[in-house]
Protein backbone atom coordinates (compact mmCIF):
# COMPACT_ATOMS: atom_id res chain seq x y z
CA UNK A 1 0.00 0.00 0.00
CA UNK A 2 2.55 2.31 0.85
CA UNK A 3 4.88 1.52 -2.34
CA UNK A 4 1.41 2.57 -4.13
CA UNK A 5 1.04 5.83 -2.39
CA UNK A 6 4.61 6.76 -3.08
CA UNK A 7 3.62 6.28 -7.06
CA UNK A 8 0.80 8.38 -6.63
CA UNK A 9 2.81 11.14 -4.75
CA UNK A 10 5.85 10.56 -7.55
CA UNK A 11 3.10 10.73 -10.41
CA UNK A 12 1.61 14.11 -9.41
CA UNK A 13 5.05 15.36 -8.54
CA UNK A 14 5.93 14.55 -12.46
CA UNK A 15 2.92 15.71 -13.31
CA UNK A 16 2.68 19.01 -11.79
CA UNK A 17 6.69 19.29 -13.01
CA UNK A 18 5.13 18.68 -16.34
CA UNK A 19 2.17 21.40 -16.39
CA UNK A 20 4.85 23.65 -15.49
CA UNK A 21 6.80 22.87 -18.20
CA UNK A 22 4.36 23.03 -20.59
CA UNK A 23 3.11 26.25 -19.33
CA UNK A 24 6.78 27.97 -20.29
CA UNK A 25 6.79 26.73 -23.28
CA UNK A 26 3.03 28.32 -23.91
CA UNK A 27 4.25 31.71 -22.40
CA UNK A 28 7.02 31.21 -24.86
CA UNK A 29 5.28 30.47 -27.74
CA UNK A 30 2.79 32.97 -27.70
CA UNK A 31 5.33 35.87 -26.83
CA UNK A 32 7.23 34.40 -30.16
CA UNK A 33 4.16 35.36 -32.33
CA UNK A 34 3.83 38.56 -30.75
CA UNK A 35 7.38 39.14 -31.60
CA UNK A 36 7.10 37.67 -35.25
CA UNK A 37 4.11 39.57 -35.50
CA UNK A 38 5.20 43.32 -34.53
CA UNK A 39 8.18 42.45 -36.82
CA UNK A 40 6.33 41.66 -39.43
CA UNK A 41 3.94 44.82 -39.28
CA UNK A 42 7.69 46.74 -39.13
CA UNK A 43 8.99 45.49 -42.04
CA UNK A 44 6.33 44.11 -44.64
CA UNK A 45 4.63 46.67 -47.07
CA UNK A 46 0.89 46.76 -45.47
CA UNK A 47 -2.27 46.17 -47.59
CA UNK A 48 -5.36 47.91 -46.09
CA UNK A 49 -8.08 46.66 -48.58
CA UNK A 50 -10.37 49.45 -49.68
CA UNK A 51 -9.13 52.50 -47.81
CA UNK A 52 -9.29 54.36 -50.91
CA UNK A 53 -11.87 57.57 -49.41
CA UNK A 54 -13.13 58.37 -52.95
CA UNK A 55 -14.74 54.95 -54.24
CA UNK A 56 -14.60 52.51 -50.94
CA UNK A 57 -15.56 52.79 -47.14
CA UNK A 58 -13.42 50.83 -44.40
CA UNK A 59 -12.65 47.12 -44.59
CA UNK A 60 -14.00 45.20 -42.57
CA UNK A 61 -14.42 41.25 -41.54
CA UNK A 62 -15.42 41.08 -45.42
CA UNK A 63 -11.89 41.71 -46.12
CA UNK A 64 -8.51 40.84 -43.59
CA UNK A 65 -5.93 42.89 -44.33
CA UNK A 66 -2.62 41.17 -45.58
CA UNK A 67 0.90 42.32 -46.66
CA UNK A 68 4.06 41.39 -48.73
CA UNK A 69 7.60 41.78 -48.05
CA UNK A 70 10.95 42.56 -49.79
CA UNK A 71 9.37 40.98 -53.41
CA UNK A 72 11.67 41.63 -56.25
CA UNK A 73 10.23 40.51 -59.40
CA UNK A 74 11.75 41.34 -63.13
CA UNK A 75 10.04 42.44 -66.26
CA UNK A 76 11.65 41.14 -68.92
CA UNK A 77 11.96 43.88 -72.31
CA UNK A 78 10.85 43.48 -75.02
CA UNK A 79 13.96 43.53 -77.37
CA UNK A 80 16.31 41.68 -74.59
CA UNK A 81 14.95 38.24 -75.87
CA UNK A 82 14.56 37.15 -79.70
CA UNK A 83 10.90 36.86 -80.41
CA UNK A 84 9.29 38.74 -77.63
CA UNK A 85 8.44 41.87 -79.85
CA UNK A 86 6.13 39.44 -81.78
CA UNK A 87 4.02 37.85 -78.47
CA UNK A 88 3.56 42.13 -78.20
CA UNK A 89 3.03 43.76 -81.20
CA UNK A 90 2.30 40.74 -84.02
CA UNK A 91 4.57 39.58 -86.99
CA UNK A 92 4.31 42.85 -88.45
CA UNK A 93 4.47 45.14 -85.28
CA UNK A 94 1.35 46.97 -85.64
CA UNK A 95 -0.48 45.97 -83.12
CA UNK A 96 -0.27 48.57 -80.09
CA UNK A 97 -0.65 48.18 -76.50
CA UNK A 98 -3.74 50.88 -76.15
CA UNK A 99 -4.94 48.73 -78.81
CA UNK A 100 -5.20 45.85 -76.47
CA UNK A 101 -5.64 47.16 -73.10
CA UNK A 102 -9.14 47.32 -73.99
CA UNK A 103 -11.99 43.95 -73.25
CA UNK A 104 -11.09 40.62 -71.53
CA UNK A 105 -7.50 40.72 -72.72
CA UNK A 106 -6.56 43.84 -71.27
CA UNK A 107 -5.10 42.55 -67.85
CA UNK A 108 -2.41 41.56 -70.12
CA UNK A 109 -1.66 44.65 -70.98
CA UNK A 110 -2.50 46.81 -67.12
CA UNK A 111 -0.24 43.99 -65.39
CA UNK A 112 2.90 44.56 -67.43
CA UNK A 113 2.22 48.48 -66.97
CA UNK A 114 2.16 48.38 -63.32
CA UNK A 115 4.85 46.65 -63.37
CA UNK A 116 7.16 48.35 -64.58
CA UNK A 117 6.52 51.42 -62.42
CA UNK A 118 6.06 49.59 -59.56
CA UNK A 119 8.68 49.96 -56.67
CA UNK A 120 8.83 46.00 -56.82
CA UNK A 121 10.49 45.80 -60.16
CA UNK A 122 13.98 45.01 -60.11
CA UNK A 123 16.52 45.36 -63.41
CA UNK A 124 19.28 43.15 -61.96
CA UNK A 125 17.96 39.33 -62.67
CA UNK A 126 20.41 37.50 -59.72
CA UNK A 127 18.41 39.69 -57.21
CA UNK A 128 14.64 38.85 -58.74
CA UNK A 129 12.47 36.32 -56.92
CA UNK A 130 10.29 36.12 -59.83
CA UNK A 131 10.01 37.17 -63.71
CA UNK A 132 7.29 38.48 -65.55
CA UNK A 133 7.04 37.66 -69.01
CA UNK A 134 4.86 40.20 -70.82
CA UNK A 135 2.68 39.31 -73.76
CA UNK A 136 -0.34 40.93 -75.40
CA UNK A 137 -0.95 37.41 -77.24
CA UNK A 138 -4.62 37.33 -76.94
CA UNK A 139 -5.22 40.27 -78.16
CA UNK A 140 -2.30 39.92 -80.86
CA UNK A 141 -4.18 36.99 -82.19
CA UNK A 142 -7.38 38.25 -82.37
CA UNK A 143 -6.35 41.36 -84.60
CA UNK A 144 -4.56 38.79 -86.90
CA UNK A 145 -1.04 39.66 -85.40
CA UNK A 146 -0.39 35.93 -85.42
CA UNK A 147 -1.72 32.37 -85.83
CA UNK A 148 -2.02 29.92 -83.50
CA UNK A 149 1.33 27.82 -85.13
CA UNK A 150 3.16 31.04 -84.79
CA UNK A 151 1.98 31.43 -81.18
CA UNK A 152 2.85 28.14 -80.44
CA UNK A 153 6.43 28.63 -82.29
CA UNK A 154 7.25 31.83 -80.91
CA UNK A 155 6.99 31.34 -76.96
CA UNK A 156 8.72 28.09 -77.58
CA UNK A 157 11.73 30.18 -78.81
CA UNK A 158 11.41 33.21 -76.45
CA UNK A 159 11.34 30.66 -73.68
CA UNK A 160 14.84 28.94 -74.99
CA UNK A 161 16.49 32.43 -74.47
CA UNK A 162 16.29 33.00 -71.09
CA UNK A 163 18.51 30.78 -68.82
CA UNK A 164 16.60 31.70 -65.68
CA UNK A 165 13.50 30.19 -67.04
CA UNK A 166 16.08 26.74 -67.64
CA UNK A 167 17.46 27.30 -64.04
CA UNK A 168 14.33 27.30 -62.73
CA UNK A 169 12.11 24.78 -64.71
CA UNK A 170 9.99 27.96 -65.48
CA UNK A 171 8.84 27.64 -61.69
CA UNK A 172 9.48 31.33 -60.86
CA UNK A 173 8.23 33.07 -64.13
CA UNK A 174 5.10 34.51 -64.33
CA UNK A 175 2.42 34.41 -67.46
CA UNK A 176 -0.65 36.23 -68.19
CA UNK A 177 -3.61 34.16 -69.88
CA UNK A 178 -6.67 36.68 -69.14
CA UNK A 179 -9.40 35.34 -71.80
CA UNK A 180 -12.25 32.34 -71.54
CA UNK A 181 -9.12 30.29 -73.55
CA UNK A 182 -6.69 30.54 -70.96
CA UNK A 183 -3.55 28.78 -71.55
CA UNK A 184 -4.78 26.92 -74.06
CA UNK A 185 -3.52 30.15 -76.37
CA UNK A 186 -0.27 28.70 -76.16
CA UNK A 187 -1.15 25.16 -77.52
CA UNK A 188 2.41 23.78 -75.68
CA UNK A 189 1.91 25.06 -72.62
CA UNK A 190 1.58 21.89 -71.09
CA UNK A 191 5.07 21.08 -71.91
CA UNK A 192 6.86 23.85 -71.39
CA UNK A 193 5.23 26.43 -68.64
CA UNK A 194 2.97 23.41 -66.58
CA UNK A 195 5.19 24.66 -63.41
CA UNK A 196 5.08 28.22 -64.20
CA UNK A 197 3.18 30.61 -62.42
CA UNK A 198 -0.20 31.57 -64.72
CA UNK A 199 -2.36 34.61 -63.71
CA UNK A 200 -5.98 34.04 -65.39
CA UNK A 201 -9.47 34.61 -64.40
CA UNK A 202 -9.84 30.95 -65.74
CA UNK A 203 -10.34 28.48 -63.09
CA UNK A 204 -11.56 25.49 -65.28
CA UNK A 205 -11.92 24.40 -68.57
CA UNK A 206 -14.58 21.92 -68.89
CA UNK A 207 -16.35 22.77 -72.38
CA UNK A 208 -14.15 21.97 -74.86
CA UNK A 209 -10.88 20.67 -73.40
CA UNK A 210 -10.45 17.74 -70.79
CA UNK A 211 -7.25 18.97 -68.97
CA UNK A 212 -7.63 22.52 -66.72
CA UNK A 213 -4.23 24.83 -67.50
CA UNK A 214 -5.39 26.10 -63.60
CA UNK A 215 -3.58 24.60 -60.98
CA UNK A 216 -4.37 25.69 -57.61
CA UNK A 217 -1.04 25.11 -55.86
CA UNK A 218 0.66 27.40 -58.32
CA UNK A 219 -1.77 29.77 -60.16
CA UNK A 220 -3.43 32.86 -59.47
CA UNK A 221 -7.09 33.86 -60.09
CA UNK A 222 -7.27 37.25 -60.84
CA UNK A 223 -10.37 39.65 -61.61
CA UNK A 224 -11.62 39.93 -65.06
CA UNK A 225 -11.08 43.17 -67.30
CA UNK A 226 -13.90 45.80 -66.22
CA UNK A 227 -14.15 48.83 -68.00
CA UNK A 228 -12.32 52.13 -66.98
CA UNK A 229 -15.74 54.12 -67.03
CA UNK A 230 -17.40 52.29 -64.25
CA UNK A 231 -13.82 51.55 -61.84
CA UNK A 232 -11.66 54.74 -62.06
CA UNK A 233 -13.18 57.84 -64.23
CA UNK A 234 -15.30 60.41 -62.65
CA UNK A 235 -17.89 60.69 -63.14
CA UNK A 236 -18.66 56.89 -64.17
CA UNK A 237 -20.48 55.62 -66.67
CA UNK A 238 -24.05 55.43 -65.41
CA UNK A 239 -24.71 55.58 -61.14
CA UNK A 240 -26.74 52.75 -59.29
CA UNK A 241 -30.28 52.92 -58.74
CA UNK A 242 -31.92 52.92 -55.42
CA UNK A 243 -33.89 49.51 -55.09
CA UNK A 244 -37.09 51.05 -55.66
CA UNK A 245 -36.33 52.20 -58.50
CA UNK A 246 -35.25 49.03 -60.25
CA UNK A 247 -37.84 47.40 -62.68
CA UNK A 248 -36.79 43.91 -62.38
CA UNK A 249 -36.09 41.19 -59.64
CA UNK A 250 -32.81 39.86 -61.25
CA UNK A 251 -31.29 40.31 -65.07
CA UNK A 252 -29.13 38.60 -67.50
CA UNK A 253 -26.87 40.10 -70.15
CA UNK A 254 -25.13 37.77 -72.25
CA UNK A 255 -24.99 35.38 -75.15
CA UNK A 256 -26.99 32.21 -75.55
CA UNK A 257 -23.36 30.62 -77.28
CA UNK A 258 -25.40 27.34 -77.01
CA UNK A 259 -25.12 26.93 -73.72
CA UNK A 260 -27.80 24.84 -71.53
CA UNK A 261 -27.22 27.36 -68.42
CA UNK A 262 -27.72 30.92 -70.41
CA UNK A 263 -30.38 29.52 -72.65
CA UNK A 264 -32.64 28.48 -69.82
CA UNK A 265 -32.30 31.56 -68.10
CA UNK A 266 -33.21 33.17 -71.87
CA UNK A 267 -36.79 31.19 -71.89
CA UNK A 268 -37.24 31.94 -68.09
CA UNK A 269 -37.12 35.53 -68.89
CA UNK A 270 -39.90 34.96 -71.24
CA UNK A 271 -42.18 33.46 -68.99
CA UNK A 272 -41.67 35.61 -66.30
CA UNK A 273 -40.74 39.15 -68.13
CA UNK A 274 -41.77 40.97 -65.06
CA UNK A 275 -39.34 39.55 -62.87
CA UNK A 276 -36.24 38.50 -65.39
CA UNK A 277 -35.02 40.75 -67.44
CA UNK A 278 -32.83 39.14 -70.11
CA UNK A 279 -32.44 40.88 -73.78
CA UNK A 280 -31.20 39.95 -76.89
CA UNK A 281 -27.74 41.50 -77.15
CA UNK A 282 -26.61 42.45 -80.16
CA UNK A 283 -22.56 42.22 -80.31
CA UNK A 284 -22.67 44.44 -84.19
CA UNK A 285 -24.27 46.83 -86.19
CA UNK A 286 -26.99 49.53 -85.64
CA UNK A 287 -28.84 47.59 -82.71
CA UNK A 288 -25.40 46.54 -80.97
CA UNK A 289 -25.71 47.90 -77.28
CA UNK A 290 -22.99 50.99 -76.37
CA UNK A 291 -21.31 50.38 -73.20
CA UNK A 292 -23.05 52.85 -70.77
CA UNK A 293 -26.47 51.45 -72.17
CA UNK A 294 -25.15 47.99 -71.34
CA UNK A 295 -24.41 49.30 -67.62
CA UNK A 296 -27.94 51.15 -67.75
CA UNK A 297 -29.88 47.60 -68.44
CA UNK A 298 -27.20 45.89 -65.70
CA UNK A 299 -28.42 48.18 -62.80
CA UNK A 300 -32.29 48.01 -63.58
CA UNK A 301 -32.43 44.76 -61.54
CA UNK A 302 -31.58 43.99 -57.74
CA UNK A 303 -29.84 40.63 -58.59
CA UNK A 304 -27.31 40.24 -61.59
CA UNK A 305 -27.41 36.29 -62.63
CA UNK A 306 -24.23 35.66 -63.37
CA UNK A 307 -24.24 32.05 -65.83
CA UNK A 308 -21.13 30.34 -67.05
CA UNK A 309 -20.39 30.41 -71.34
CA UNK A 310 -17.29 28.89 -72.85
CA UNK A 311 -15.74 28.80 -69.35
CA UNK A 312 -16.35 29.02 -65.78
CA UNK A 313 -16.07 32.61 -65.06
CA UNK A 314 -17.63 35.69 -66.37
CA UNK A 315 -17.30 39.45 -66.53
CA UNK A 316 -20.66 40.26 -65.03
CA UNK A 317 -20.08 39.15 -61.59
CA UNK A 318 -17.41 41.65 -61.47
CA UNK A 319 -19.28 44.21 -63.42
CA UNK A 320 -22.25 44.20 -60.60
CA UNK A 321 -19.96 45.42 -57.54
CA UNK A 322 -19.94 48.82 -59.71
CA UNK A 323 -23.74 48.93 -60.97
CA UNK A 324 -24.39 47.61 -56.88
CA UNK A 325 -26.69 44.59 -57.99
CA UNK A 326 -25.96 41.39 -55.56
CA UNK A 327 -23.89 39.22 -57.88
CA UNK A 328 -26.06 35.39 -58.20
CA UNK A 329 -23.48 33.02 -59.41
CA UNK A 330 -24.41 29.93 -61.69
CA UNK A 331 -21.38 28.26 -62.77
CA UNK A 332 -20.54 25.49 -59.90
CA UNK A 333 -16.59 25.16 -60.86
CA UNK A 334 -15.90 28.86 -60.71
CA UNK A 335 -12.99 30.14 -59.14
CA UNK A 336 -12.45 33.34 -57.52
CA UNK A 337 -9.37 35.37 -56.89
CA UNK A 338 -7.94 36.12 -53.28
CA UNK A 339 -9.70 33.82 -51.46
CA UNK A 340 -7.68 34.40 -48.45
CA UNK A 341 -8.81 38.17 -47.89
CA UNK A 342 -13.01 38.04 -49.21
CA UNK A 343 -15.47 36.17 -47.44
CA UNK A 344 -17.85 35.83 -50.69
CA UNK A 345 -20.48 33.57 -48.83
CA UNK A 346 -20.97 37.79 -47.53
CA UNK A 347 -21.55 39.46 -50.96
CA UNK A 348 -22.74 37.23 -53.72
CA UNK A 349 -24.97 34.14 -53.91
CA UNK A 350 -23.74 30.88 -55.29
CA UNK A 351 -26.65 29.05 -56.49
CA UNK A 352 -26.50 25.29 -58.36
CA UNK A 353 -26.59 25.80 -61.73
CA UNK A 354 -29.39 22.71 -62.55
CA UNK A 355 -31.88 24.28 -60.63
CA UNK A 356 -32.22 27.82 -62.86
CA UNK A 357 -36.01 27.99 -63.18
CA UNK A 358 -38.99 29.57 -60.80
CA UNK A 359 -37.60 28.03 -58.28
CA UNK A 360 -34.51 30.38 -58.19
CA UNK A 361 -36.55 33.63 -58.56
CA UNK A 362 -38.99 32.97 -56.02
CA UNK A 363 -35.63 32.00 -53.77
CA UNK A 364 -34.77 35.92 -54.60
CA UNK A 365 -37.67 37.21 -54.45
CA UNK A 366 -37.62 35.94 -50.63
CA UNK A 367 -34.67 37.85 -49.57
CA UNK A 368 -35.79 41.40 -48.11
CA UNK A 369 -34.35 44.71 -49.48
CA UNK A 370 -32.21 45.40 -46.24
CA UNK A 371 -30.46 41.97 -46.50
CA UNK A 372 -30.03 43.02 -50.40
CA UNK A 373 -28.62 46.23 -49.10
CA UNK A 374 -26.50 45.00 -46.93
CA UNK A 375 -24.73 42.62 -49.13
CA UNK A 376 -24.34 45.66 -51.26
CA UNK A 377 -22.62 47.24 -48.99
CA UNK A 378 -20.03 44.63 -47.80
CA UNK A 379 -19.34 44.60 -51.78
CA UNK A 380 -18.76 48.48 -51.96
CA UNK A 381 -16.10 47.84 -49.59
CA UNK A 382 -14.07 44.56 -51.18
CA UNK A 383 -14.77 46.53 -55.01
CA UNK A 384 -11.72 47.71 -54.87
CA UNK A 385 -9.84 44.51 -55.27
CA UNK A 386 -11.58 43.96 -58.88
CA UNK A 387 -9.88 47.85 -59.72
CA UNK A 388 -6.62 47.26 -61.71
CA UNK A 389 -4.75 50.98 -59.86
CA UNK A 390 -1.15 51.73 -59.35
CA UNK A 391 0.15 50.28 -56.23
CA UNK A 392 -0.02 53.64 -54.56
CA UNK A 393 -3.57 52.90 -54.27
CA UNK A 394 -3.69 49.93 -51.28
CA UNK A 395 -6.43 48.40 -52.38
CA UNK A 396 -6.65 46.96 -55.76
CA UNK A 397 -6.17 43.96 -58.20
CA UNK A 398 -2.66 44.70 -58.35
CA UNK A 399 -1.95 44.81 -54.86
CA UNK A 400 -3.99 41.70 -54.29
CA UNK A 401 -1.68 40.38 -56.85
CA UNK A 402 1.40 41.08 -55.25
CA UNK A 403 -0.09 39.30 -52.19
CA UNK A 404 -0.48 36.18 -53.82
CA UNK A 405 2.99 36.36 -55.42
CA UNK A 406 4.59 36.80 -52.28
CA UNK A 407 3.30 33.30 -51.60
CA UNK A 408 5.35 32.13 -54.39
CA UNK A 409 8.48 32.89 -53.68
CA UNK A 410 10.84 30.06 -53.04
CA UNK A 411 14.36 30.25 -51.46
CA UNK A 412 15.12 27.24 -54.01
CA UNK A 413 13.96 26.26 -57.07
CA UNK A 414 14.45 22.92 -58.55
CA UNK A 415 14.83 21.83 -61.93
CA UNK A 416 14.81 18.48 -64.05
CA UNK A 417 18.18 19.97 -66.10
CA UNK A 418 20.11 21.97 -63.27
CA UNK A 419 22.30 20.34 -60.62
CA UNK A 420 24.24 21.79 -57.85
CA UNK A 421 27.82 20.96 -56.95
CA UNK A 422 29.38 20.93 -52.68
CA UNK A 423 30.34 24.27 -53.21
CA UNK A 424 26.56 25.83 -54.19
CA UNK A 425 27.52 26.44 -57.54
CA UNK A 426 24.93 25.47 -60.34
CA UNK A 427 25.86 23.66 -63.15
CA UNK A 428 23.85 22.10 -66.62
CA UNK A 429 23.99 18.59 -67.44
CA UNK A 430 26.62 18.89 -68.70
CA UNK A 431 28.43 20.65 -65.75
CA UNK A 432 28.48 23.95 -67.44
CA UNK A 433 28.30 26.71 -64.80
CA UNK A 434 25.22 28.95 -64.58
CA UNK A 435 27.16 31.99 -65.46
CA UNK A 436 28.24 30.47 -68.78
CA UNK A 437 25.11 29.14 -70.28
CA UNK A 438 24.31 30.37 -74.04
CA UNK A 439 21.00 30.42 -75.23
CA UNK A 440 19.05 28.91 -76.97
CA UNK A 441 19.06 26.20 -74.41
CA UNK A 442 16.99 22.65 -74.55
CA UNK A 443 13.84 23.40 -72.38
CA UNK A 444 12.73 21.48 -69.51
Amino acid sequence: MATINSGNKTTRSHSHHHTSFTRVHHFAALALVAATFFLTRLFDHSISPCSDANLYTTPDDTVRSRGYANLKIYVYDKDEIDGLQLLLSGRDGKISADACVKGQWGTQVKIHRLLLQSTYRTRKKEEADLFFVPSYVKCVRMMGGLNDKEINQTYVKVLSQMPYFRLSGGRNHIFVFPSGAGAHLFKSWATYINRSIILTPEGDRTDKRAISAFNTWKDIIIPGNIDDGMTINNPRLVDPLPLSKRKYLANYLGRAQGKIGRLRLIELAKEYPDKLESPVLKFSGPEKLGKRDYFLHLLNAKFCLAPRGESSWTLRFYESFFVECVPVILSDQVELPFQDVVDYSQISIKWPSTRTGKELLDYLESISDNEIEEMIARGRRVRCLWVYATESKSCSAFSGILGELQKKVRQFHQSVETFWLHNGSLVSRDLVEFSKWKPPMPLP
